[in-house]
């Protein structure tokens, strides 16, 4: 089984603002789609409660949401307490998918294989930021695009 975390990310690491992406890119929720697709997602207690109501559970995976509240529960969601518990619920899924928050980020990191970035040519504010992947990493950066929005973006590969 592999590890992958994505998110998408502006300058200065920023992921988040105020619960939410303080950015729109449809261009990066098809390319998050294409991904995960069929592979099971874990996502924190937040960033579930942050998805609009009609994406819950987001079709076409198993939602897996890591929580630290004992008799939390969803409608679609399976519940675990730590990656661990994400991981082996997972079962023999050939990637495994984390798609934030923060925290999970930075606990899964260590077990990551590899971790796909959409790099958001933006200056934004934000209260919430990507972990620092540190050494190790082979990097493959796609080309710079621009989304329809006029956003300028790109797609980048860490393996290890």
């Amino acid at each position: 089984m592999a590890l992958a975390l994505i998110w998408a990310e502006a300058h200065d690491s920023v992921i988040g603002a105020d619960g939410g992406i303080p950015w729109h890119l449809s261009e990066d929720m098809r390319h998050f789609r294409e991904l995960t697709a069929g592979s099971p997602v874990v996502m924190g207690r937040r960033t579930w409660d942050s998805l609009p109501e009609r994406f819950r559970p987001l079709p076409g995976r198993t939602n897996i949401v890591v929580t630290r509240q004992a008799d939390w529960s969803a409608p679609g969601a399976e519940v675990a307490h730590s990656v661990e518990d994400a991981l082996a619920r997972a079962g023999a899924a050939e990637t495994v998918w984390v798609m934030g928050g923060a925290q999970l980020y930075a606990a899964a990191l260590p077990l990551a294989d590899r971790v796909e970035v959409t790099e958001v040519d933006l200056d934004v504010a934000g209260d919430t930021r990507a972990p620092e992947l540190g050494d190790g990493w082979t990097v493959r950066a796609g080309e710079w695009l621009e989304a329809a929005s006029g956003l300028r973006y790109r797609f980048t590969t860490y393996l290890r």
